[in-house]
Order: C-alpha cells, then sequence, then structure tokens
C-alpha cells in the first residue's frame, strides 16, 4: 500500500537500528508525546528493538487519556437528561467516570450516539428541532479545527440546538510541564507529527532552547519511529537541543494556516485540567465570547460535580512517564479492557491499552546482533 508499505521495510529498519546502535554512547531518556506513536512502538517491538541505553517513556499525548474525570462526568449529566441527544467518536464510550461510562448511561434510556465526524452531529440537530444536540468535541491540536469549523458552521446556519461539550489540550504546554516537573527523566522529545501538520513547528524552538532538550518531529509508521530516534540521539550525543523536522512530507514549518485561522476565531487559550496530572496553565482551549452560546457547560449549567477516581488506578504516572502500564499492580488484574480503572486501558491510544493488546509481557528482548521482526508488522 503506498505510503504505508515503504515505511514498514525490514532492511530499512535495521540500517537505522545499525546506525542508533554506531551513533549512542551513553544512556538517554526519549518520551514519545503521541499515543499513537506509543501504539506503533509497542506493536512492532520497537523499543525492544534498540540499543539498551535509549530508553522510550510513554508519553500524555492521548486525547481520551487526559480528558479530566470531571467533564466525563458532565458528559454523562448532560446525556442522562431528556430531550438531549448526546454525540461522541466511539472511543469515548467506555471511559469511565464516576461510577459509569456512556455506554451505560444509553443503556438507562440516554440517547447517545456515535458520530463519525463533528459534522454529523451538526446534521443531527437540523434534523431534529425540537432536541438539544451535543458533541463530545475532546482532543489536541489535531481534533480541534473541524470542531471549531462545526461551531462557525452552526453560528453561520442559525442553527441553535446544537452545542459543544469542550475539552482541548495543547502540546507545548504540557511538555513545559513535563520538563519542570521535579521527577523529569525526559532528555528528549519525539513531537508529534500530526499536531505539528496543524500547528506548524514555530512553538518548539523557545522550548528546545530554554530546556535544552531536542525535539523531533516525528511521524508514526515503523520507519517515521526509528528515524525520529536516530535524528534525536544524533542531537543528545552531540550536545545540541534543536527542533528538527523528521515528518517532512506532512509538516510544513508554518503548518496549516486555514486551520489556524479557524482555531483562532472559535477558541480561546485557557488553563486545562489533565486527568491524572493536574491543571497545567495555558494548556487548553475553551469556546471565546463570541460563541460562548454553544458551550454545552453554559448551557446546561453542570456545575457542582463531584468526582472519585480509583484509589488503585495509577494512569495518572503512566500519562507522566514516571511508570509503565505493567508495572501497575492493576494491570491486567483488576484493571483490564473489559473492566477499567483508568481512560489508559480503554483508549486506542492509550499505553495501558497497548501493553494489554499486544501482550507485552510475554515477549522477550532479542539477542544481540539482526534486529528480530516476528509478530511484527515491520515485516
Amino acid at each position: 500500500m503506498k505510503y504505508i508499505d515503504e515505511f514498514h521495510d525490514p532492511d530499512l529498519a535495521a540500517r537505522l537500528l545499525d546506525e542508533i546502535r554506531a551513533t549512542v554512547t551513553r544512556p538517554w531518556a526519549l518520551m514519545e508525546v503521541c499515543g499513537g506513536q506509543t501504539h506503533t512502538i509497542i506493536r512492532h517491538g520497537i523499543d525492544q528493538l534498540l540499543p539498551d541505553e535509549v530508553e522510550l517513556i510513554h508519553g500524555p499525548g492521548c486525547p481520551v487519556c487526559v480528558t479530566p474525570l470531571e467533564v466525563i462526568d458532565k458528559a454523562l449529566e448532560i446525556a442522562s437528561r431528556p430531550g438531549v441527544i448526546f454525540c461522541s467518536f466511539g472511543d469515548m464510550l467506555r471511559v469511565p467516570g464516576t461510577g459509569r461510562d456512556l455506554f451505560q448511561v444509553r443503556g438507562a434510556g440516554g440517547d447517545v450516539r456515535v458520530v463519525y465526524s463533528p459534522l454529523d452531529a451538526l446534521r443531527i440537530a437540523e434534523q431534529n428541532p425540537d432536541r438539544e444536540v451535543v458533541f463530545f468535541g475532546i482532543g489536541f491540536e489535531t481534533t480541534a479545527p473541524p470542531n471549531a469549523m462545526t461551531v462557525h458552521q452552526a453560528r453561520k446556519l442559525g442553527i441553535r440546538n446544537f452545542s459543544l461539550l469542550v475539552s482541548h489540550v495543547r502540546v507545548p504546554p504540557a511538555i513545559e510541564a513535563i520538563m519542570q516537573s521535579p521527577n523529569c527523566r525526559v532528555q528528549a522529545f519525539l513531537a508529534a507529527g500530526h499536531v505539528c501538520s496543524v500547528m506548524g513547528t514555530q512553538e518548539y524552538p523557545e522550548l528546545a532552547e530554554r530546556f535544552r532538550v531536542p525535539i523531533v518531529v516525528t511521524g508514526f509508521e515503523p520507519l517515521d519511529i526509528l528515524e525520529g530516534v536516530r535524528r534525536t540521539v544524533l542531537q543528545l550525543e552531540r550536545g545540541e537541543h534543536s527542533v528538527d523536522n523528521a515528518y517532512p512530507r506532512a509538516v510544513r514549518a508554518e503548518g496549516n494556516p486555514a486551520a489556524r485561522a479557524m482555531l483562532d476565531d472559535v477558541f480561546e487559550v485557557t488553563d486545562r485540567p489533565w486527568r491524572g496530572i493536574g491543571v497545567i496553565p495555558d494548556s487548553g482551549w475553551r469556546l471565546s465570547e463570541r460563541y460562548r452560546d454553544y458551550d454545552a457547560e453554559y448551557r446546561f449549567s453542570v456545575d457542582g460535580i463531584n468526582t472519585r477516581e480509583p484509589a488503585e488506578c495509577r494512569s495518572g504516572e503512566v500519562l507522566q512517564g514516571l511508570l509503565k502500564p505493567h508495572e501497575c499492580e492493576a494491570f491486567g488484574t483488576t484493571c483490564t479492557p473489559r473492566t477499567p480503572l483508568g481512560a489508559t486501558m480503554v483508549s486506542s491510544e492509550g499505553a495501558c491499552a497497548a501493553y494489554y493488546l499486544y501482550r507485552r509481557l510475554e515477549l522477550k528482548a532479542p539477542s544481540s546482533g539482526a534486529p528480530s521482526l516476528e509478530g511484527s508488522a515491520v515485516v
């Protein structure tokens, strides 16, 4: 398949691994920001193919995982109300709130619908003028533009029975928070290529300079990850700390100007809590004053929510890179994809789900020499 097969080539993977082995002379800890990158790494066993000196730390870049429990509970409250059609992407339906999830709300009679685009929710609003239609708008800079465009379109068409429950977050403030943590071990970042395809790379040089960390914009296929690691290790070994774009087929320095203009029109930057991490200043978006009438939190007055995280869930430490999923006592026992304690076990980009899905604990590190690609889609 064009643009897929060539990024799974085992010979090229072996060459990149050889270059990394020839370059590295001491231990380095790299954080891949995006959950999609984490799944590629675990699925293909990339971290096990790397030399022992290179450790990959899984970052907080799973949008479902970092959506705060309070927002999940607000979604459950709104979806339970009569006259509401609550629309969401499917991966949010099994994310546990305090005591229940959206599937259970639907089972109890709530009108909860899975859609494939926020515009689907807008069409439902047009078709049901006597109902309130709410779309659950979560995610990073990648999903924010279409959600912004949908609100812009609702306002333009005069559709008043549509609103957005917003929980959008931004990557650069999260990188800043990670580097300021007293427990931080991260020495470099593999930045999320799809985020940069929207926002560009302008926000990263200041971070790289201030914290003296290389930031390499990286894609999502196996060879993308290996090339990102190779470039990062090269900078670390040379004592450099710059922003490098290893994903030029998708990322331009200026990003997507049209998408950024839509974000600027509809949203404004705000402090945002991250599930398991806490409030990060300026790390999120909310609807701007011009579009406040389309904000579901205001429309439904869902303040005063009391949340309760399961005490045994350690997903917050996983999201901060302080703990590997299988090091949590609940992993694979009391916490599984069918009985999740935290969002990291149910999200398609969650680190715990990746470890569980690919049976990470059954894999053994390959011996030295040629890389073992058994069981890997790299082959």
